[in-house]
C-alpha cells in the first residue's frame, strides 16, 4: 500500500466514486498506448488516494461508473481496457486544457 501511496504524486487524475472508489491514473506519451492505473481502492483506501491526490494538487473527478468499472476490471499497473479510452481521454483533455499540463513523455 505504502509503494501505491506513494505513486499518486504522479497521476494525472484521479477517477472516484466520490467516497467509495478512487483509481489513479498516469499517461506517458510514448510510453505506454494507454493511461495506466497506478493506485486504486476502496473505502478507506479510497479515501487515502483521494487525500494523497489533494495534498499533491491532482486533479479529481467524480465518475462513478467509470470509477467503479475500472476498479473492478484494472489491477495495478495494468493500461485502461480499450472499451474506457475515449471516457478518459475526454477527461485527461479537459484537464489537460484546464492546467496547461501535457502528458510526460517516456
Amino acid at each position: 500500500m505504502m509503494r501505491m501511496m506513494s505513486a499518486v504524486p504522479e497521476a494525472d487524475v484521479v477517477i472516484t466514486n466520490p467516497t467509495h472508489y478512487a483509481v489513479a491514473l498516469k499517461y506517458e506519451s510514448g510510453m505506454s498506448s494507454a493511461p495506466v492505473v497506478i493506485a486504486k481502492g476502496q473505502d478507506y483506501i479510497a479515501l487515502k488516494i483521494r487525500e494523497k491526490a489533494q495534498e499533491n494538487n491532482i486533479q479529481i473527478v467524480e465518475d462513478p461508473p467509470l470509477a467503479q468499472a475500472l476498479f473492478s476490471v484494472c489491477e495495478l499497473g495494468d493500461e485502461i481496457p480499450e472499451e474506457f479510452y475515449q471516457a478518459v481521454a475526454d477527461i485527461l483533455s479537459k484537464i489537460y486544457r484546464e492546467t496547461g499540463k501535457v502528458p510526460a513523455a517516456g
